[in-house]
């Protein structure tokens, strides 16, 4: 196949190395020539172009079987969301309209879910978000599923949860900088997926997703917030963090919600077998790394220093 993985970041890179180790052509684009080397490395060859911008793709060859949209917003708010992924996806699908891939993958997120009682979430679930970037995801989900049904664009959908792995992971992070706290009484539940499961979700929707279908990418075992710290603490041997008010907290672009996402479906349509099933297998690598920082002549000092 010929693949085109936009946004070769965090995800991006691995999917694309990974596509190219099973022997595909790999193509990445991205908005600067920063890192090259490394797309180099993993066997991908650089697009230089801006999907917000749709005279950079007019510029550029259409032609691919597959295409992974992998985009990250680095932290902005919802303008920035509206122009990288609803204005961006739409300028990719007038730009690959004249020749249309075999399938399309567009990673979404699971904050697009609302829910706040711990209930049990599927794809069929109400998606309601409260907040505007979440909003935006979703408004960029309907786009795609329209292009799918109205004019046959094979898009498919992954809502994808809070991402962890190598040199990553926001509860870990905080955890080991002292810096985390419990909010409340530490019964919001959490959903999480592991870098390289994300890499497994994607190229299984680009193998065998159905166009116009979603699929919740998302481990085995949501876990309270208090379960998941109580398991560090004891993994480390170090204090759990102290509580804080929720109303702390509210703040977050994401909206406070609480909900158990489900994998039935990638696990049953699409055969997706998890490499980390749940959190414990995924942080267990890096936590092995990071142990090992307490022998100092074992590491350097910018490996000893990855994680904060």
């Amino acid at each position: 196949m010929r693949a085109l993985v936009v946004g070769c970041g965090y995800v991006g890179l691995a999917l694309g190395a990974e596509l190219a180790k099973r022997g595909h052509e790999v193509v990445g684009l991205r908005r600067t020539a920063a890192s090259q080397s490394e797309l180099k490395a993993a066997g991908i060859r650089l697009l230089l172009a801006d999907i917000t911008k749709p005279e950079y793709l007019a510029k550029c060859d259409p032609a691919y079987d597959w295409v992974a949209n992998c985009v990250a917003s680095s932290g902005g708010g919802p303008e920035e969301y509206r122009a990288v992924y609803l204005q961006g996806t739409r300028n990719l699908l007038a730009w690959l309209s004249a020749a249309p891939p075999k399938k399309f993958v567009y990673t979404s997120s699971t904050s697009v879910y609302a829910q706040t009682d711990g209930s049990v979430v599927t794809e069929t679930s109400p998606a309601e978000p409260a907040v505007e970037t979440a909003k935006t995801l979703l408004e960029t989900e309907r786009v795609l599923l329209a292009a799918a049904h109205g004019s046959s664009f094979p898009a498919v959908i992954l809502r994808v949860a809070g991402i962890y792995g190598p040199g990553r992971g926001h509860w870990l992070k905080q955890y080991l900088k002292g810096e985390a706290t419990i909010e409340g009484a530490g019964d919001r539940v959490l959903n999480m997926i592991h870098r390289d499961d994300v890499v497994g979700a994607i190229l299984a929707a680009l193998d065998r997703g159905r166009p116009g279908e979603i699929y919740n990418a998302v481990d085995d075992e949501p876990v309270r917030q208090r379960d998941l710290f109580q398991w560090l603490a004891g993994r480390l041997r170090r204090p759990l963090p102290v509580s804080s008010p929720v109303e702390e907290n509210a703040s977050s672009k994401r909206g406070l919600t609480s909900k158990r996402v489900s994998n039935d479906k990638i696990k049953v349509e699409l055969g997706h077998r998890f490499k980390h099933p749940t959190f414990r297998e995924g942080l267990e690598a890096e936590l092995g790394s990071f142990l090992t920082t307490e022998h100092p002549e074992r590491r350097s000092r910018n490996q000893r220093d990855r994680w904060f």
